[in-house]
């Protein structure tokens, strides 16, 4: 059965990669794998349980999608009133140094106070009122998705992987941001110096084609699609809050975003007689919009990854790291460089369901007091975790769930972000792997 289920994620993980040479959209194949898996998982477990495994990971998978219908629409009803012209007309440089590190810098502090999904879809959908060449407009795409996985990561609401850890006491948020923000900064500086010295001896380091001309719906001011922007960033950045006085989960937040949108601009096209026949950028209209084969793709790939968790594939290789390594930088950094291949989010509960926190009492009856130290609230492997499970996943295109949304946004090809963005990713990581083992000689974590 095992055997099998890896082939089956193999072979699909080969095809999705090959998606633009076999002309099979990647979404039809995240799916049939997801089925292939829990079918074989099913006939040859033995469980009787299957069905309700079944059950709870398609619930946390579809507050993943809930979420991300959510954030989608918002920022799509933005766009389509031209709100995003608020920050586009403040930039005029048609540079491609300036603009790369203007982008990046946005966007690597955005996500850390929205989550990383969310950041890249705004930043993406800015991208195209700037940048008409496909190229161009890739490369770009690449640098938000290791600005917005970095920026994520040393933030206590920036990522769901470092939620998880923070909501359960295995970090906490002054160590979590003094630690991490350094080796997060570091592992996006690395990879903007070197595309930045690339930019420096191109000739032509400016952009041939002007910006994409701003056309608002007919009867739409400036002034109504500047309110539509400030209600929807604020209704944005008020999802972290809420889900922190409530404890509810962030979809819930995201939905009461929309819907309060919705309300909103109903209201006006409906008092507005030069708006009555204005349609098209109504929220019913914009959720005919929504990109469903990157739904449904984020659908099958999050599932199939849950079928190799319940078939304790990613278990035994946590526990065979444990049992055969024995050392915190390298079963994190593994644990990081897996995560550009599956899901951070199962491999992040795993290590926590493998290793508790490390009370007092239990470091001080360990046979290596040291090592279980690491594991003790804000210790250094909790930390490491967070930045690796984080920043790893900018070394693949669907390591992340900004790269899948990015490549689901802009049609990325798999391959070109190989080329192009993956190596610099991995120096940004190591880069940030090392200022992490600087700091816990330092300061003794």
């Amino acid at each position: 059965m095992i055997t099998a289920i890896i082939a089956i994620f193999v072979l699909g993980y080969a095809c999705i990669a090959m998606e633009h040479k076999l002309k099979i959209d990647k979404a039809a194949t995240a799916l049939v794998m997801f089925g292939l898996i829990w079918s074989v998982y099913s006939i040859f477990s033995g469980s009787g349980n299957v069905g309700a495994e079944l059950l709870e990971h398609i619930g946390s998978t579809c507050e993943t999608l809930v979420f991300l219908i959510g954030a989608m629409t918002i920022v799509d009803l933005i766009d389509s009133h031209g709100g995003f012209y608020v920050i586009t007309r403040h930039i005029t440089t048609r540079r491609k140094l300036m603009l790369l590190w203007l982008i990046a810098v946005i966007t690597f502090f955005m996500s850390a106070v929205l989550d990383n999904m969310t950041t890249t879809i705004v930043m993406v959908m800015m991208l195209r009122r700037l940048i008409q060449d496909k190229t161009d407009r890739w490369l770009f795409s690449g640098i938000i998705i290791l600005a917005a996985n970095s920026g994520g990561a040393w933030s206590p609401i920036g990522d769901v992987t470092t939620i998880m850890l923070w909501m359960r006491g295995n970090v906490t948020t002054v160590p979590l941001v003094v630690y991490l923000i350094l080796p997060c900064l570091v592992s996006l500086l690395i990879p903007l110096l070197i595309v930045s010295f690339r930019f420096r001896k191109d000739k032509e380091n400016k952009f041939s084609s002007q910006p994409l001309e701003l056309r608002l719906p007919p009867g739409v001011g400036q002034r109504f699609s500047r309110g539509i922007f400030n209600v929807g960033v604020l209704g944005l950045l008020s999802v972290p809050v809420i889900k922190t006085l409530t404890g509810l989960p962030p979809y819930v937040a995201i939905m009461m975003v929309l819907g309060v949108l919705w309300v909103i601009t109903e209201i006006v096209y409906g008092r507005k007689r030069e708006l009555e026949e204005e349609n098209k950028n109504r929220v019913s209209k914009v959720l005919e919009h929504i990109d469903m084969p990157t739904i449904l793709f984020f659908l099958g790939i999050l599932m199939s990854v849950a079928g190799l968790q319940s078939a304790g594939i990613l278990g035994s290789l946590a526990t065979y790291l444990d049992e055969n390594v024995h050392e915190v930088f390298t079963i994190a950094s593994s644990v990081g460089i897996l995560s550009s291949i599956v899901d951070n989010v199962p491999l992040v509960a795993g290590c926590m369901g493998m290793y508790p926190i490390a009370t007092p009492e239990m470091i001080a009856i360990s046979a290596d007091p040291v090592y279980a130290q690491a594991f003790a609230t804000d210790g250094l492997f909790w930390l490491l975790l967070t930045y690796c499970a984080g920043v790893g996943g900018s070394i693949l295109i669907i390591g992340s769930a900004a790269g899948v949304i990015a490549m689901g946004l802009e049609k990325i090809s798999f391959f070109w972000y190989l080329k192009n963005v993956s190596l610099l990713a991995l120096l940004g990581y190591v880069a940030g792997v090392a200022v992490v083992y600087l700091e816990s000689l330092l300061f003794a974590l």
